[in-house]
């Protein structure tokens, strides 16, 4: 059973299972840090926990996002590129979550790449499984990542098969999402493409070529992947903006609807572009894309 606690930042904060049925976890010495930065960064995520942010009642239009934050795996941005997030999509009518995922390579997780796609599953069968109390559509369930939490984002959208066994009642839903929003993303983890932190995180340094194919996202899109709003930079000296072009092209070929907006500058991990005078105006179109089903 999951647990409540209450929480200064959002409305309520839960963790997503109790420790003795966390799947790929073994209990270590090691505890999570919070760095001293203009941003809270969490990293060797231990435990995974969802924070809940609802818009008012009257407000809920019935839509549901799941927040990844980015981080290269090595840990999440979680206020810059998760709870921010979360308070507009509020204001837009959209209940939202930000999941405080594991971290590949903290001492508690046994299989590195595991770790973060179970935490992500498992978030969206918790949602689904309270979505009446939560005012929410079952149908209307989508997912938001930046930066390598778009690549948990699109691994999320374009993967079928659960990567660990039910255990409970929650278990019951389906992980499957209706719509995915990708910011800056790693997609791929082929070489001259990739964010190679992100891949050497996840997957470890060297990665077999199976593994390379199976998290390399471009190459899982079906004619059942859900439709996609994706954001980048051509400058982006991190994540080469390729991610969304080879993406862009695999959801072409399968006819899913897309929205992609691409601009000449902004970098990487912009968030909102607020503090970035090159950073575009991504959010404008988003809450058109957003109204627009």
């Amino acid at each position: 059973m999951s647990l409540f606690y209450s929480t200064t930042y959002g409305q309520e904060l839960i963790e997503l299972w109790d420790e003795k049925d966390i799947p790929n976890y073994k209990s270590t010495a090691e505890r999570e840090d919070i760095a001293k930065r203009d941003i809270t960064f969490i990293s060797k995520v231990q435990k995974p926990t969802l924070e809940i942010f609802l818009p008012s009642e009257r407000n809920a239009n019935g839509k549901a996002i799941l927040i990844l934050p980015g981080g290269g795996y090595g840990g999440v941005a979680y206020d810059w590129e998760g709870t921010d997030y979360a308070k507009w999509l509020n204001a837009q009518g959209i209940a939202a979550f930000v999941l405080k995922y594991r971290s590949p390579q903290a001492a508690s997780v046994i299989e590195s790449y595991k770790a973060p796609i179970q935490d992500a599953q498992r978030a969206i069968r918790w949602i689904k499984r309270n979505a009446q109390k939560l005012h929410i559509k079952k149908e209307l369930v989508g997912v938001m990542g930046s930066s390598a939490g778009g690549h948990l984002a699109s691994t999320l959208a374009t993967h079928s098969t659960s990567y660990y066994e039910a255990t409970d009642e929650i278990d019951k839903e389906s992980f499957q999402v209706s719509f995915m929003m990708l910011i800056y993303p790693v997609v791929s983890m082929k070489k001259g493409i990739t964010h190679m932190g992100s891949r050497n995180n996840l997957l470890g340094k060297e990665p077999t070529k199976q593994l390379i194919e199976q998290f390399s996202n471009e190459e899982q899109v079906t004619e059942k992947t859900p439709k996609a709003f994706i954001v980048h930079s051509a400058d982006d000296g991190a994540v080469p903006v390729q991610n969304s072009l080879v993406l862009y092209d695999a959801l072409l070929k399968n006819n899913i609807s897309t929205d992609m907006h691409l601009y000449p500058k902004g970098g990487h991990g912009y968030g909102f572009g607020k503090s970035n005078a090159d950073a575009p105006d991504w959010t404008a179109v988003a809450e058109g894309w957003l109204n627009s089903w």
